[in-house]
């Protein structure tokens, strides 16, 4: 089943439900279908690839948003993102915990020889291929920048 058509699914339960905070995330998610649909040179469909990635963005997009929210002391927005951040997470892969992260990163690091702060890129583009719809970028960042030693 594509992703379209598990979020017009959801969709008629959440309405069915009257569920208002699945319904603002779903949609959402829908807005971004039909916008890369659109896009120039999509021809009307999209690759799971493509869909990945826009829900990660969406993510990522949500959990900053959550932080500044968070930091103002806005609750009633922070409650939103968190909500949506939920309903986003259903049509994610599985998303990889740190350990498992540094495992990955630390073989990276072996395999291109990387040393110093300065093979960061070459360590980076490997990982952010290998672990692509499984971490976010900022963690991966993190724990290469931990591992290189910057």
């Amino acid at each position: 089943m594509a992703l379209e058509e598990k979020i017009m699914a959801e969709m008629k339960e959440a309405m069915k439900a009257k569920n208002e905070a699945a319904l603002r995330g779903l949609r959402a998610i829908k807005a971004e279908i039909i916008k890369a649909k659109t896009d120039p040179g999509a021809g009307g469909v999209i690759d799971e690839a493509t869909e990945q990635k826009f829900l990660q963005k969406m993510m990522k997009q949500r959990r900053d948003s959550l932080e500044i929210f968070e930091k103002q002391g806005r609750a009633d927005l922070a409650v939103k993102e968190k909500e949506e951040m939920e309903i986003i997470e259903k049509f994610l892969p599985k998303q990889l915990d740190e350990a498992l992260i540094k495992e990955v990163v630390a073989k990276i690091i072996a395999e291109t020889g990387a040393s110093s702060p300065a093979d960061m890129g070459k360590v980076m583009g490997a990982a952010s291929k290998q672990l692509a719809g499984q971490a976010d970028g900022k963690t991966i960042s993190n724990i290469v920048k931990e591992l290189l030693g910057k």
